[in-house]
């Protein structure tokens, strides 16, 4: 679903990340962990295809991000670490004008807006300017809004950050049933007892190079997530 072949992009003479190569099957939901500045985000948005990079392939269910981006962005949906929305549309309006860039249909979409929206518990708000939500308000609507399309591949950074304990727990049960479906999940995070949870695999980078990937069983053994990454952290690349 997502390859990410020998991957290198570079700002200046800082290589954010280094000859990185992680491959995603349908149906697993992938954990991606490193410290802050580790290259995480980078090797999400060009997978996103919001950067270009200088050496690498990646591909989205069998396309080439580099040679046809917008048929690899029909097939995905990205959710940032802090969504930056249009404060000066409903939520409603917004959540629409997504429906209308993946082309969903009109019966579709109104049953995934009722749905997700009752879910997250903002159908009432919907009405409303998204410059009066709170961030917790805006990450159930970005959070909607990369799943109105029935996305094959879910990419998000951070999902869990400002997300109550209920909202935390829907979402883990949609991706859950997202990678049920044939769909795949990667995420990055710092909360590595929710990955040490629910995720069939995990890739742990640091500087730039990937350090460590594999089942979370290969990777953590009998020893929590937690202490197996703090142990990597401490190791020269």
């Amino acid at each position: 679903m997502l390859r990410i072949e020998n991957l290198t992009k570079t700002y200046g003479e800082k290589k954010a990340v280094d000859n990185l190569s992680i491959h995603i099957k349908p149906g697993e939901m992938y954990a991606f962990i490193g410290h802050n500045g580790a290259g995480k985000t980078t090797t999400i948005k060009s997978a996103c295809g919001i950067l270009n990079f200088e050496e690498g392939e990646i591909f989205i269910d069998g396309i080439s991000i580099k040679k046809d981006p917008i048929e690899c962005k029909k097939r995905i949906a990205y959710l940032p670490d802090n969504p930056d929305l249009y404060d000066f549309m409903s939520g409603i309006k917004f959540l629409n004008f997504i429906a209308d860039i993946y082309e969903v249909s009109k019966a579709q979409r109104e049953e995934k807006i009722k749905r997700y929206s009752e879910m997250f518990e903002i159908s009432n708000d919907l009405d409303k300017p998204i410059s009066s939500y709170s961030h917790g308000m805006k990450q159930k609507l970005a959070i909607i809004s990369a799943l109105i399309h029935s996305p094959k591949l879910l990419i998000m950074d951070e999902p869990f950050v400002g997300l109550d304990p209920k909202a935390s727990f829907l979402l883990k049960e949609e991706m859950k049933e997202i990678c049920k479906n044939g769909g795949a999940i990667f995420f990055s995070t710092h909360v590595l007892d929710v990955a040490e949870k629910i995720c069939d695999r995990i890739a742990i980078i640091k500087d730039g190079k990937l350090i460590k990937s594999g089942s979370m069983n290969e990777i953590k053994g009998d020893e929590s997530l937690e202490n197996v990454f703090l142990e990597l952290e401490d190791k020269d690349v």
